[in-house]
């Protein structure tokens, strides 16, 4: 397992966290989740939720709030759901703040799925094996292709079934199938094969 002190010299918002709202050891739960240590391995938004999540319970804790069974999971939930609906939303929150919980200070202390690989990668100096294979990157690749070339002969099939049939005129003609990715939160947007290429968005 690694430590929690930055390779680089400057502490990383998750490693401050960890501490600020001592958290103990959730660093190295963290990384052994991520590396599937002993048991199903996790992927980097789940873990931002279970850190996010234990953010809220620290809170809730510090506040002697009083909860039952799998409450603070809901609470949760209805902060930052996105299919929960604002009255439910403003309900949760105002119960949080009676019983003492800053809400607007909690959601600026969430973090990311990209905070979290940045703790993992550069602070505790974690790997997982199968990120830094080409090949797998290639293997998906691969599949990508295959399914966007078949999507291909089945267009180009249909059109010209329909166009010997007389259902359809078309001259020569070239068909294109293209598969594009928008990242909600940075707003770039890339073809698969870009994307694969580069190895992630313009996300910090």
């Amino acid at each position: 397992m690694g430590s929690d002190g930055s390779n680089s010299g400057r502490r990383s918002k998750v490693a401050q966290l960890i501490e600020s709202y001592e958290l103990g050891a959730m660093g190295s739960e963290l990384e052994a989740a991520w590396l599937g240590d002993g048991q199903e391995r996790q992927g980097l938004r789940t873990l931002a939720d279970r850190f996010n999540r234990a953010l809220l319970i620290a809170e809730i804790r510090d506040a002697t709030m009083d909860v039952v069974d799998g409450e603070p999971e809901n609470f949760y939930r209805l902060l930052t759901a996105d299919g929960v609906s604002a009255g439910k939303r403003i309900e949760a929150e105002n119960r949080l703040e009676r019983a003492g919980v800053d809400v607007d200070g909690l959601r600026d202390d969430f973090v990311t799925y990209q905070a979290i690989r940045h703790y993992l990668t550069e602070v505790r100096g974690a790997t997982y094996e199968c990120d830094t294979d080409s090949g797998q990157v290639e293997r998906e690749r691969g599949s990508i292709d295959r399914l966007r070339s078949r999507v291909e002969t089945i267009v180009r099939d249909t059109v010209d079934r329909l166009n010997a049939a007389g259902k359809l005129s078309v001259g020569e003609y070239r068909v294109f199938v293209t598969v594009d990715i928008l990242c909600s939160e940075c707003g770039s947007r890339y073809s698969v094969s870009d994307l694969l290429r580069r190895g992630g968005c313009d996300c910090e």
